[in-house]
């Protein structure tokens, strides 16, 4: 044990108090004192390089990834029953504004239509003879109350009898009773028009029923209904999707929100390497519940239809111009609390960490925003620095 004991003590002494044991030894010189903390020794520097910059007035962006989607998109389907006795366009067809989809059999329609016309003529040819009537009945009553004043005049000079008077009261009385029903009878007449004319408006509407068109240009998206097939109202018949216009859609974070404006500029990378271009045309104002993002919309021109609904899209859209430093994608780093930022050379020689939000990512470096309008940014040592660390800098070109 006391063997041990020797052999564990000189190891520690000759790994880890070597220098002092080759002092005590006399083979090495002492090394000097420490400075004490009051000494004025300059500190050791860190050697960086530097890059001189100045902000510029550069285009940012929100970039945000998305799908295409059909500018409209409808279900046609049957307002009336009847079999398809047309040929069925297949899906895949370009149809225009009109283009019949659907046609239907019109079975007894044309016999229900021609009947409404027909009740509709009769009812029309009733209402001179009511009007008529009525005529007559005013006459009749006009001329009971000018014969009834007569009586009532020669009672009282004591040339007619009470009889007569009574008489003619009663004669006035059943004109107006006459007038009465012939004013009846015109509004019968009247009503039964506008019955017929209803009538005929619902056969009409019957037979428009039995043409499904197309509501607008568009592709079909699936087989129109099959020859002989029965459709029954809500039956579907055919889906049209307009892609010219296509949305490109996608959705923001409520931080880039307030950068994004209707009627900004925006382009798209599709899967393909495709680019296009368009402009937003919808900004969302109420949140989705489970993202917290907001919707955007952009109308891009798709006349040749190369640009199909549902495809992936990388979408960019303009926003206004801010101050912003183009610096290589190398300089930027992160503090101990996780925040992307650069380390700055300060005008008293020491390192400096400066948050900044990237604008733009491009071929000849990243521009950020968040610092000042000159800067000394390190690109080259800021690794090795923290805050307050002594520099020795170096600067750098930027042509470098």
């Amino acid at each position: 044990m006391l063997t041990a004991v020797l052999v564990t003590l000189s190891l520690y002494l000759l790994l880890m108090e070597r220098d002092r044991v080759m002092v005590f030894a006399g083979a090495e010189p002492a090394p000097p004192p420490a400075p004490a903390l009051h000494d004025k020794a300059p500190s050791h520097r860190v050697p960086v390089m530097v890059l001189d910059s100045a902000a510029r007035e550069v285009q940012g962006h929100v970039l945000i990834r998305g799908e295409t989607a059909a500018a409209r998109e409808v279900e046609i389907r049957a307002e009336t029953s009847g079999r398809v006795i047309s040929e069925p366009l297949r899906r895949g067809a370009m149809v225009g504004t009109g283009d019949t989809l659907c046609q239907l059999d019109p079975g007894t329609r044309a016999a229900a239509l021609a009947q409404a016309e027909a009740g509709l003529a009769e009812a029309r040819l009733r209402l001179p003879e009511a009007e008529a009537r009525v005529n007559q009945a005013t006459a009749t009553l006009e001329e009971a109350r000018l014969n009834d004043r007569a009586a009532r005049s020669l009672a009282e000079s004591g040339f007619a009898s009470e009889t007569r008077v009574a008489a003619t009261t009663a004669a006035v009385s059943s004109a107006e009773a006459a007038l009465a029903s012939a004013r009846a009878g015109l509004e019968a007449a009247q009503t039964g028009i506008r019955t017929a004319e209803a009538q005929l408006a619902v056969a009409r509407t019957e037979i428009a029923r039995l043409t499904i068109a197309a509501p607008f240009d568009g592709v079909l998206e699936t087989d129109a209904a099959e020859l002989g097939a029965l459709l029954q109202p809500g039956a579907l018949c055919a889906r049209v999707i307009q892609l010219d216009p296509i949305r490109l859609v996608g959705h923001v974070p409520e931080t880039d929100l307030a950068r994004i404006r209707p009627g900004a500029m925006a382009s798209g990378r599709l899967s393909s390497g495709q680019e296009v271009s368009g402009r937003v045309r919808f900004v969302g104002r109420t949140a989705d519940e489970t993202t917290r993002t907001f919707r955007v919309e952009a109308e891009i021109a798709n006349a040749d239809g190369t640009i199909r609904a549902g495809q992936t899209v990388e979408i960019r859209i303009q926003t206004p111009t801010e101050q912003a430093h183009l610096l290589p994608q190398s300089a930027l780093t992160l503090d101990n609390d996780g925040r992307l930022g650069v380390r700055l050379a300060a005008p008293d020689g020491t390192a400096r960490f400066a948050p900044v939000k990237v604008l733009r990512d491009t071929v000849a470096g990243v521009w950020v925003s968040g610092l000042p309008e000159r800067a000394d940014v390190i690109v080259t040592g800021q690794e090795f620095v923290t805050d307050g660390v002594p520099l020795d800098i170096t600067y750098r070109e930027r042509g470098q």
